[in-house]
């Protein structure tokens, strides 16, 4: 069967990479792809943006699946399209992106049905806004309702910080029309992990937890970014949160949006804080995280191409997920000044040295081809990622990897994956002691 993938981050490499290893996959596409895709598959110079151009690809090339990376397809009504036109896409139509599209949609969704997630107030313009900051006090959490790439989430310390974050939404509209509304969330203080769920519109299938290390210093210091790293599994997602999670947070918002006339066919992202063992939705996504995706993905031990066919099939209850043992961390080379102002065309060398066979994998983010060389053309450049008997081995292996990578101000964490071998020691030490 043929597959197109769409995208051309660190996510859409994994996804292209372990649908190549599909025994269903004879023939594999990505738009727009990068320097990594390029290895695995196919890389057709079409608008990654233009949907009737991509339908028309899929239709003359007899595409039996598109998969969808990244969220402003899905928002922009991508699958609504393939969907009329009978063609199988996995992820949600337009009405079920919104989970995503709109934080002030989540936010009363999850209201409405009694979702568990921090209080909220919605604002249109600043001076409410601003109005609103001396009824309460810090931290807040101001949120960019429309999607900005992972960084419309603002955690300001002080009235001051706030004040300045609705100046840029408002004011400067750093965010574009996605800040022209804004919520202000209640602050928990917890510690974050993700779920990532299989959704056909009925059943709903989890994959392994995963923790996302946003800030883009060590220490969680710093802007928030797309992601600096991730590990898989997340130590403090227990079998018992997991039930929470489904049963609290899942079950009911599939049934929520069934309620609304909503099917939602894909990944279903429940971004969450975990407070003394209970789980409160932060975010929801409409579509894989990115970089929990490349630190999911390599411990999935079932055929990953047929999983997304069944569940785009409304049949994912047919579905069987098996997974590898051990653990997985993916740590994010960036460029020097990211998630600021940063440069591009910087050569990358090393990256033949780092060996699948082994459990190591570099998935490829801002690349490109420049005349044989492989350079950097993003802010995230790369995601190396290695699997483990052991979280402190996946974490020690993908920094061994890093080192043989090497690119001109290349920016990464040194601490992705600490608070997890941390977590693990504790509570080894707390079993140990009972």
């Amino acid at each position: 069967m043929k597959v197109l993938v769409l995208g051309s981050g660190g996510r859409e490499h994994a996804l292209a990479y372990f649908l190549k290893q599909s025994p269903l996959v004879d023939r594999l596409y990505c738009v727009p792809g990068n320097a990594g895709t390029q290895e695995c598959a196919e890389t057709p110079d079409l608008p990654a943006d233009d949907f009737s151009t991509l339908l028309r690809f899929a239709k003359s090339e007899r595409v039996d699946l598109t998969v969808i990376g990244p969220e402003a397809p899905l928002v922009g009504g991508i699958s609504d399209l393939f969907t009329e036109n009978g063609l199988a896409i996995f992820g949600p139509v337009a009405a079920g992106a919104r989970i995503e599209g709109s934080k002030i949609y989540a936010k009363q969704l999850m209201r409405d049905r009694g979702i568990p997630s921090a209080d909220f107030v919605k604002f249109h313009d600043m001076p409410s806004a601003l109005q609103y900051l001396n009824k309460v006090h810090p931290p807040y959490v101001i949120k960019a309702d429309g999607l900005a790439a992972g960084k419309g989430v603002i955690i300001a310390k002080s009235e001051g910080e706030a004040k300045d974050a609705l100046y840029d939404m408002f004011e400067r509209k750093i965010f574009g029309e996605s800040g022209t509304r804004v919520v202000i969330e209640r602050f928990l203080s917890g510690e974050e992990a993700t779920v990532l769920a299989l959704c056909d519109g009925e059943h709903v299938l989890p994959l392994i937890s995963s923790q996302d290390h946003k800030p883009v210093y060590d220490g969680d210091k710093g802007p928030n970014t797309g992601g600096m790293g991730a590990i898989a599994p997340a130590p403090l997602v227990s079998e018992k949160v997991m039930d929470r999670v489904m049963e609290r947070i899942l079950f009911p918002l599939v049934e929520e949006l069934n309620n609304r006339n909503v099917r939602y066919r894909g990944i279903l992202y429940a971004g969450l804080m975990i407070l003394d063992g209970d789980p409160y939705v932060v975010e929801f996504n409409c579509r894989f995280g990115d970089p929990e995706a490349e630190a999911v993905l390599p411990l999935i031990d079932s055929d990953l191409c047929e999983l997304l066919l069944l569940t785009t099939a409304g049949r994912l209850k047919e579905g069987r997920l098996l997974w590898k043992e051990g653990y997985c961390c993916d740590v994010v080379l960036a460029s020097g000044g990211y998630p600021g102002h940063y440069e591009k065309g910087k050569p990358i060398t090393g990256l033949d040295l780092v060996r699948p066979e082994e459990g190591d994998y570099v998935f490829h983010a801002g690349t490109k081809c420049d005349n044989g060389r492989v350079v950097t053309s993003g802010g995230r450049v790369l995601n190396v990622v290695s699997t483990g008997r052991t979280l402190k081995e996946a974490v020690d292996s993908s920094y061994r990897a890093v080192d043989l990578i090497t690119f001109e101000n290349m920016h990464f964490r040194r601490d992705i994956g600490r608070k997890g071998v941390a977590y693990l020691n504790r509570t080894s030490d707390f079993t140990q002691q009972g």
